[in-house]
């Protein structure tokens, strides 16, 4: 057998369960060649184990080795890796606590899972020069009205359902985790990076409400329309511009799109 044919079933061996390799392997001096396969298969699981709880280092704590251990196990084998970049085997982690049990039953699981590949996301997005405060003094006052935004490539914003963000917070300050609680209402959290920090907050309804709007290119008028709608319309224009100016100085906004001459 040629060395390739032999890697790609002695892969297919492991990645699939596949016992053809052992028509091509001797038994060992002290172990059969069944066993020593096995060891084979239990590195592979034992990394792939490593790789998740590398991404959700804070679900990790949270669970406890031995139930994140299970898990990942369930995980691992409901999605065999299909890239060889391992930053991105545990993406589908979130999807998989919410939709199996009995993990299903904790929603808490899947939003903390979802916050941490996120926050993930947000530190590996493209690079992109924030937009501040100073870039937008030329800007006549007539024309704020057309403005549009561009948000940074690396904001990500989550509907939450728990108080999955407090507990993250929690577990990061070493501290102990409150009780996972369903909120009477889900909140927005927006992810993004600031500098070369992965960051996230929760938002007001009325802010959530703005940064949809912003992200979907519609324009500083209309946007303070919308406010005027949401609550006291005299100071709607003036609740725009502080939201505005949190985000202009937090890097949330990448590049401003003008009307035209």
């Amino acid at each position: 057998m040629k060395l390739k044919d032999f890697q790609d079933r002695f892969q297919r061996a492991i990645l699939e369960d596949n016992d053809a390799i052992l028509e091509n392997l001797t038994d060992g001096a002290r172990e059969s060649k069944d066993n020593l396969l096995k060891v084979y298969r239990d590195a592979y699981v034992l990394r792939l184990i490593d790789v998740v709880g590398n991404d959700h280092e804070h679900l990790r704590r949270y669970l406890g080795e031995l139930e994140f251990a299970a898990m990942a196990r369930g995980y691992i084998a409901a999605n065999p890796s299909h890239n060889p970049n391992a930053r991105w085997f545990s993406h589908r982690l979130p999807e998989f606590l919410r939709t199996t049990a009995p993990f299903a039953q904790q929603p808490v699981l899947a939003e903390l899972a979802a916050l941490e590949r996120a926050l993930n996301d947000a530190f590996d997005a493209d690079d992109a020069v924030a937009l501040g405060v100073c870039d937008l003094a030329a800007i006549p006052v007539g024309a704020w009205s057309e403005l549009a935004f561009v948000v940074h490539p690396s904001a990500i914003c989550l509907e939450a359902s728990t108080n999955a963000g407090a507990i993250w917070m929690a577990l990061k300050a070493d501290a102990e985790p409150p009780v996972p609680v369903v909120l009477p209402a889900p909140v927005r959290i927006l992810v993004w990076r600031q500098g070369a920090t992965a960051m996230f907050r929760e938002l007001s309804a009325e802010e959530a409400m703005m940064w949809q709007l912003t992200a979907e290119g519609t324009n500083f008028g209309d946007v303070c329309q919308m406010m005027a709608v949401f609550d006291m319309a005299e100071t709607a224009p003036a609740r725009a511009a502080g939201i505005l100016k949190t985000w202009l100085e937090t890097g949330l906004l990448s590049r401003v799109i003008a009307p035209a001459a």
